[in-house]
């Protein structure tokens, strides 16, 4: 029985028992005393149903608040602050509420260093603006550091004064830690966007302006916060490069189709300024979750120094760099286009070839540079002489090509004439020398019935060199039936079977005797000519007149000379290995060389190579080149000669007394040897012009100190002339025959 119970059975024992009237009264009160304890009973059973639902709520509360995920506290409003209640769930921190109960200043303790000032300044905000949500790292029970969030409520009584604070602290270090990726995502985002070399700009769904990088701020020449929620057209203007024409909207192109689209190229972007650029561009959507478009990115470069680099690589690949004229590639590309026409419109045009005369005395008199600057002036000369609807190229070298459309042969040979006396008036003048230049011109017509490409250039070509056959400065125009073009494509011919040749190795070497014939050299070393043959298909032996003028005509000597010198030291080489040395080095082989090779570069380190390679004493060795080909390439031929010289090589001068100017160009040229012309030697007997040129030639030999052969000796009548004449050397079949050399 509880103490209240008690009580009211006390008071009610006395009060029935001590009261004791009538039993009427007695009755009536006993029937009151009833009542008012079965309503005293009422009021405690309503009492303690109150209190185990308040004992209840409070063990609900309790469990709540120890597994919540927040920390409810309160703390003093004033001082130090310091935590007058805390929630179970400071478990999650790894503290209990005593920590924090028992020491006021423990809460402190927990603060991050570097955060207690942001603390206390958020808190002194907190009475004047009744509550404050703030974030500062706290520190766990095993040492480490925890993102909270602190939320504070001051909490007035009936008359207004602060009693108390009410906070809670929540753990928000994943949210940070999300926050803090996020940012730096965005942050790396936006560093990209505003290093990298393309322009970027965004744009809300109707088409204005989010935002632009440096780079699109370069470009367009605004900065993003004067055209924020512009229209892009505004800001983004561009042009198609050819018509001039407003491009297309990207905007509304990613709109209606949903996906990425580029610009047509070529597209000009026209800058705030005005100043137009080149510009490779594309746009993208930019989607929400739900896929919807909210937004386009464009993305575009500066491609101008591109396109100006392909536009100069595209005239590079069909222009030469020196005159600026169409190369061969180019007129080639422009002559298959009339061909094309002649044939399907049944037109008629012109092709010209042209090859300048005499140029190769200005290069080897003046030097490379002359030539060059001889070639420019010309290239404008020949520009100006030509219609506008014509073609004018430099096709390599001094040779140039013409395309004159819807010309008839006549006209054509006028316009090819007015070129050949123009040029042939022009003075060229290089330093204190003046030179005359002069041109021969191949005509050839193109018609429906013309052939390709090839068999144009090549009647071109073969009626060019027609012109020059008849004399040089002459226009030849080319006909089918033409005997000196015939004779020219039976040289084309012999090209095909000259590398033929060479692929099957069937050209052959041999030699013959060039014999002293003075008293003082018969004692001397043996010479000996290295010859070229070739066997035919069919086994037979062909002289080298019948196939060297073709492959001197078509670029094919230097590949030959270096097949004799190649071929000649190998074999050389098997025959002397087991020979004593004096023995083996008793003949001097003399081997001719071309004007092509003359002019080659690599030849004289090819010639060392092969030197060192076979073993081959350099004083063994003669190179032979005529007259014509020193004269016509004179400064490169005194430098070969020089360096052949150094390395302990002869020389011999061919053909000597061909040309009138001979005895000028002997200073220039340190040769060894002079082989006078046979065409003197083999009438010397019978004619006494000859007799007095070989005499003259031998006569100015000497004074120079240089030896003199004599060719085409062929017999003994012959041989006894040069004899008297003093003549030191005889070749020829009165001498000593042509005989293989065995390889």
């Amino acid at each position: 029985m509880t103490a209240q119970a008690h009580e009211s059975t006390e008071w009610f024992s006395n009060h029935f028992f001590i009261t004791n009237d009538s039993s009427a009264s007695v009755d009536e009160r006993f029937v009151e005393l009833v009542r008012e304890n079965a309503e005293l009973k009422q009021q405690i059973s309503r009492r303690l149903r109150a209190e185990h639902i308040l004992l209840e709520t409070k063990r609900r509360l309790r469990r709540l608040l120890a597994s919540s995920p927040i920390v409810i506290y309160s703390s003093q409003p004033t001082g130090d602050y310091g935590i007058t209640f805390v929630s179970e769930s400071i478990h999650q921190l790894g503290y209990e509420p005593q920590h924090f109960l028992e020491n006021s200043w423990f809460w402190r303790r927990c603060i991050h260093p570097d955060d207690v000032s942001h603390v206390f300044a958020e808190l002194s905000h907190l009475a004047e603006q009744g509550q404050r949500v703030f974030e500062y790292r706290f520190r766990h029970q095993n040492g480490g550091y925890r993102w909270i969030q602190d939320q504070r409520r001051l909490i007035h009584d009936e008359t207004g004064n602060v009693v108390e604070i009410i906070g809670s602290w929540q753990d928000i270090t994943e949210r940070k830690q999300m926050e803090q990726a996020l940012f730096q995502e965005k942050e790396l985002a936006q560093v990209t966007l505003e290093s990298i070399g393309d322009a970027v700009i965004t744009t809300d769904a109707e088409g204005r302006i989010e935002y632009m990088n440096p780079m699109a701020e370069q470009l367009t020449g605004w900065r993003i916060d004067q055209v924020k929620r512009l229209p892009l057209p505004e800001v983004f203007n561009t042009l198609h490069q050819a018509s001039r024409l407003p491009a297309d909207n990207l905007v509304e192109q990613v709109k209606h189709s949903g996906r990425e689209v580029g610009l047509a190229h070529p597209t000009l972007l026209v800058a705030r300024d005005g100043t137009e650029y080149a510009i490779d561009s594309s746009a993208a959507p930019i989607r929400d979750r739900d896929k919807a478009i909210i937004g386009t990115v464009i993305v575009f470069r500066d491609v101008t120094q591109h396109h100006y680099l392909a536009r100069k690589l595209l005239w590079q690949a069909s222009h030469d760099p020196l005159t600026g004229l169409v190369n061969r590639r180019g007129f080639e590309q422009q002559l298959a286009e009339a061909i094309a026409s002649a044939q399907e419109k049944d037109q008629q045009h012109i092709l010209c070839y042209l090859d300048l005369d005499q140029f190769k005395v200005v290069n080897d008199t003046c030097g490379h540079m002359a030539g060059d600057e001889l070639l420019r002036q010309l290239a404008t000369l020949l520009q100006k002489l030509i219609r506008s609807t014509d073609v004018l190229a430099r096709l390599g070298g001094d040779e140039f090509g013409v395309i004159l459309h819807q010309c008839p042969v006549e006209a054509a040979k006028q316009i090819g004439n007015n070129i050949r006396e123009v040029i042939q008036d022009f003075r060229f003048v290089w330093q204190d020398k003046t030179f005359s230049i002069g041109a021969s011109i191949g005509l050839v017509s193109i018609d429906a019935t013309s052939g390709d490409l090839n068999s144009l250039l090549s009647a071109a070509d073969a009626a060019c060199y027609a012109a020059k056959d008849s004399g040089r400065n002459r226009i030849h125009v080319y006909q089918v039936d033409d005997r000196e073009l015939a004779q020219q494509r039976s040289e084309r011919q012999w090209v095909t079977r000259i590398l033929k040749a060479l692929e099957e190795n069937r050209l052959c070497l041999y030699h013959q005797a060039i014999v002293p014939i003075t008293p003082a050299l018969t004692s001397g070393a043996e010479h000996s000519e290295i010859l070229l043959r070739m066997i035919s298909e069919e086994g037979e032996l062909v002289p080298p007149m019948a196939f060297i003028p073709a492959a001197e005509r078509y670029g094919l000597m230097p590949a030959i000379d270096r097949w004799v010198i190649r071929t000649f030291f190998a074999s050389r080489q098997r025959r002397v290995q087991g020979m004593p040395t004096h023995q083996a080095e008793q003949i001097l082989y003399t081997i001719n060389l071309s004007g092509a090779s003359i002019n080659d570069e690599q030849f004289l380190p090819f010639l060392k190579e092969q030197l060192l390679l076979h073993q081959v004493s350099p004083d063994t060795i003669c190179f032979e080149i005529t007259e014509t080909a020193a004269i016509t390439n004179l400064t490169r031929a005194a430098r070969l000669i020089s360096e052949l010289k150094d390395i302990g090589c002869y020389f011999a001068l061919d053909d000597f007394g061909s040309g009138m100017s001979s005895f000028a160009y002997l200073k220039t040229l340190p040769v060894d040897y002079l082989k006078i012309d046979g065409n003197f030697v083999k009438d010397i007997v019978v004619d006494p012009v000859d007799s007095a040129m070989v005499e003259c030639i031998n006569r100015v030999g000497h004074v120079i100190g240089i030896r003199t052969i004599a060719e085409f000796v062929e017999n003994e009548a012959i041989l006894k002339k040069l004899r008297d004449l003093g003549v030191d050397y005889a070749q020829g079949y009165g001498i000593a025959e042509p005989c293989s050399l065995i390889l």
